[in-house]
């Protein structure tokens, strides 16, 4: 049995059956192939059908000494659990070896939040008298009015803006669309970059509807909104881990803390499960003892 024809099919399936990105189905493959290599390392030459429990929990112990994160471990394990559910399903093999397999056990770290004073202060470090200056402050006002995956931001389109309503259109995971609603102080400083400075730049061929450019004329790629974020955070001396998600991250915290539904945040967010959007919605104890007061019917 050849892996390679399989995990191919794997691809196929994710991609055509489960309608994911193609980050999600490059990860997913790479995790099979950590597998492999695995196999490879210790001269197992088995296909997929002849993997048992006891490999895996072996290959689990070679990755945990390897220095990968839980984290990092069990979504490789996820990975691997998804691969072999896939060929189940194609009545390619009729048992499942990853059943009784445990990821290790993860806590719900919680990423660092910022405050509104502390987003202000990373809007207010970017230099507008610099290229790309009032690109970055409508993107960082984009994020956090609108909560937007890094990825979601750098695919925004123009014709995907709808001012008049005040919501921006967004391609999300699984290709799935969203009409988010998003604040005048973003809209303003998208309508200052598209008549003052994107309206001078030559989109490359397939980039005229990207609304963020780079100096080239092309779609900004994730890395480099992570590296201007992180410049500004070191520029105003943050001590904060800060990314593009820390800002989606305190979108969601300051809605929930100022008293949105959670179920309304969930489609902000694009959420499929509301178990999801509670991960990044962590409450202060008065919140929840307010929450309680209110709603319940024994206070």
């Amino acid at each position: 049995m050849s892996w390679k024809i399989y995990i191919q099919g794997y691809k196929s399936f994710l991609a055509l059956e489960k309608s994911l990105s193609g980050n999600s189905i490059e990860a997913y493959i790479h995790d099979v192939v950590k597998l492999v290599q695995f196999l490879e390392l210790n001269n197992y030459t088995i296909g997929p059908g002849e993997v048992d429990l006891k490999l895996l929990q072996d290959f689990l112990k070679w990755i945990n000494e390897s220095g990968m994160s839980a984290s990092s471990q069990a979504r490789v394990i996820s990975g691997i659990k998804g691969f072999y559910k896939y060929l189940l399903l194609e009545d390619i093999l009729n048992t499942d070896p990853t059943a009784l397999l445990e990821a290790p056990k993860l806590g719900r770290k919680l990423p660092d939040t910022l405050n509104v004073e502390e987003i202000n202060s990373i809007i207010s470090a970017i230099d507008l008298s610099k290229t790309g200056g009032q690109r970055n402050k409508a993107m960082l006002e984009t994020l956090y009015s609108c909560g937007l995956r890094v990825s979601e931001l750098v695919d925004l389109k123009i014709s995907s803006l709808y001012f008049n309503d005040g919501f921006v259109k967004v391609i999300g995971k699984g290709d799935k669309e969203r009409l988010v609603p998003i604040g005048n102080t973003a809209m303003k400083q998208i309508t200052i970059y598209k008549n003052e400075v994107r309206c001078h730049e030559q989109p490359k061929k397939e980039y005229e509807d990207i609304l963020f450019l780079n100096g080239w004329g092309s779609k900004l790629s994730r890395v480099m909104v992570f590296t201007i974020i992180k410049q500004l955070a070191a520029k105003i001396g943050m001590k904060k881990h800060v990314s593009p998600h820390t800002f989606r991250h305190s979108f969601a915290t300051h809605l929930i803390e100022g008293g949105a539904d959670l179920r309304a945040v969930q489609e902000m967010l694009g959420h499929e499960s509301i178990t999801t959007t509670e991960i990044y919605t962590h409450l202060d104890r008065e919140y929840l003892r307010q929450a309680i007061i209110q709603f319940h019917p024994r206070s």
